[in-house]
């Protein structure tokens, strides 16, 4: 097929309507819609594991009065979380079903619970002067683990969110995004066969936690809105007590 808008006018399709289109395969070929409409190979699970180990890691590396129990506890269960899920899908995210779209949000979950008790702890222990950070470098390190963490664990968020997650991109059904990239805009500046990856979606999460707001992906839906405000406003606190703490230590 031609791939012209119907009337006998022969006019390119703009990728405004792509998702209209999609529905519609008596109108238009696969080959005439952007890459991310299109059905994909799924992405693979390294950077992924990567992402999670190094978070379960930090979490490890945090005081134990800022966790949740024992500090072991939640990053084992990311890890064995972890492990289960590489299980299911070793190299590529190929299959899918509830049980394991269920333990890849637990994981997430877990991540950002941990995350957010050690947040809550450090900000207390800075408001009430404790001795544990009287010190720059503990100061420094401790902040800089929870900043980093907090992108890890909302760059998974945004990735397993997005249009339904991995899956679903991946077989071209999600067809109304919620995160908008500048590709997605303007396709012409991209190849024809380009999707949002996991480290697109990390970028994303280092960009909004470190500028606390959107830069050039814009959030569509209230979810990921909300999302967004949330890890702002996370980085705001946990950032700007940190560098106000420092100030006034190093000026002592």
């Amino acid at each position: 097929m031609s791939g012209d808008v119907p009337g006998g006018h022969n006019t390119p399709i703009n990728h405004g309507v792509a998702a209209f289109l999609r529905g519609a395969h008596h109108l238009v070929d696969d080959a005439q819609l952007p890459g991310w409409l299109r059905p994909h190979q799924g992405e693979h699970r390294f950077p992924v594991m990567v992402a999670v180990a190094l978070a379960a890691v930090l979490q490890l590396a945090l005081p134990e009065r800022l966790s949740l129990g024992p500090r072991w506890i939640l990053p084992s269960l990311e890890l064995a979380l972890l492990v289960a899920l590489t299980v299911a899908n070793p190299l590529r995210l190929v299959r899918h079903s509830r049980p394991v779209r269920a333990m890849a949000l637990v994981l997430v979950a877990a991540i950002t619970l941990g995350n957010a008790i050690s947040a809550i702890a450090f900000i207390v222990d800075i408001l009430n002067g404790n001795k544990s950070t009287s010190h720059a470098s503990t100061l420094l390190r401790v902040g800089a683990e929870i900043y980093l963490t907090n992108i890890i664990a909302f760059g998974l968020w945004y990735w397993e969110l997005d249009r339904g997650g991995p899956f679903l991109r991946s077989t071209g059904a999600a067809t109304h995004p919620d995160l908008l990239f500048p590709q997605m805009a303007m396709p012409e500046l991209a190849r024809l066969d380009w999707h949002p990856r996991f480290v697109d979606y990390l970028y994303v999460s280092f960009t909004n936690a470190t500028a606390f707001s959107p830069t050039d992906t814009l959030p569509l839906s209230r979810w990921a809105k909300l999302l967004m405000a949330l890890q702002s406003a996370v980085s705001l606190a946990v950032v700007g007590l940190v560098i106000a703490r420092a100030v006034n230590i190093l000026g002592t």
